[in-house]
């Protein structure tokens, strides 16, 4: 069965598409970014409730900032990237439901509105969120690089020091470098990740 992309598509969403390790020094300008949002905010989430946010970091000082939380070889890589980006979590997220849900304009009281509960589908739903903003990155021409070797809580202190937004996944964004991919690893058949019931 043939897929409604046609290959080259196929191609730069997935199968050519690697974490990127090394950039060149173009830059990723702010019209990219808002193409990008603006073709992965149509991605799903439950009740529409839309939670990740998306902190672009692009001067030297907020760079180095950011670096001091990298472990390992995430801070040299991040501080040669055009263009870095830290996605969290917003755990105020039921604020906007009654613009976002209208559907069920009391949701945000009814279903969300303990704070244990909302950090547990935030979560959920901005890591879906995740998944397709590196296909938007993808879709643009641009390599993704990205990371969950940080101290996400010293990211969060030095970031979001109100506590309202909690990190999880920092990614390097821009054309890749010399050397920029691995070797590709393998990945499972499809009779070892898919089960019919």
């Amino acid at each position: 069965m043939s897929l409604a992309l046609d290959a080259a598509a196929q191609d730069l969403l997935f199968r050519e598409a690697q974490t990127a390790n090394t950039f060149t020094d173009e830059p990723v300008t702010d019209e990219q970014v808002q193409a990008i949002y603006d073709l992965v905010k149509f991605g799903p989430t439950a009740f529409n409730q839309s939670p990740l946010r998306i902190t672009l970091v692009r001067s030297q000082e907020a760079r180095q900032r950011l670096v001091q939380h990298a472990m390992g070889a995430n801070g040299p890589k991040t501080l040669t990237a055009p263009l870095t980006a830290v996605l969290s979590v917003d755990l105020d997220f039921h604020e906007n439901l009654p613009k976002l849900f209208p559907a069920a304009p009391g949701i945000k009281d009814s279903f969300f509105s303990e704070a244990a509960r909302r950090e547990v589908a935030g979560t959920q739903n901005a890591t879906l969120q995740a998944g397709y903003f590196i296909v938007g990155i993808r879709a643009a021409g641009l390599a993704a690089g990205p990371m969950t070797g940080f101290d996400f809580t010293g990211v969060d202190k030095e970031f979001f020091g109100d506590g309202k937004q909690k990190s999880f996944l920092v990614i390097n964004i821009g054309k890749p470098g010399a050397d920029a991919f691995h070797p590709r690893s393998p990945r499972l058949a499809f009779d070892e990740a898919v089960t019919a019931v």
